[in-house]
């Protein structure tokens, strides 16, 4: 579980930086709090982060929940791919949002797997208790 607790915290050390660069484009374009528009760019960097704290919503306890219930190593693993996928979804999204797919790709895909994972092994402690 140990993997798990440290993909946990650097997931959640990308949003804050993900924050940062919001805070940047912010200062850099001229967007005055509390405004969230005015500026493209800006405007990207803020849908990566809130985009990436919506998909922190399904991610985190499907990666907690998958470690527990099927493969710690596993777990860290897709969590691993996540915060890749998150990368290159900020730097695809950020220079031309047609570009995001493979980074949402890398994102949603370990997030899926693990949702079916947790379901498949809960379904089979059910049933083996029966």
């Amino acid at each position: 579980m140990h993997y798990v607790a440290i993909v946990t915290v650097l997931a959640l050390i990308e949003f804050l930086f993900f924050g940062a660069l919001v805070g940047r484009a912010r200062a850099r374009h001229g967007i005055a709090a509390p405004a969230v528009s005015g500026n493209e760019v800006f405007e990207r960097y803020f849908r990566v982060q809130m985009n990436t704290l919506e998909q922190l919503v399904l991610f985190l306890p499907s990666l907690w929940i998958f470690a527990h219930y099927a493969s710690a190593t596993w777990a860290a693993g897709l969590g691993a791919v996540f915060i890749i996928g998150r990368a290159i979804y900020c730097r695809s999204y950020v220079r031309d949002p047609k570009s995001r797919s493979l980074g949402f790709v890398l994102t949603a895909l370990p997030t899926l797997i693990m949702i079916v994972g947790i379901l498949v092994q809960a379904v089979r402690a059910l049933m083996a208790e029966q």
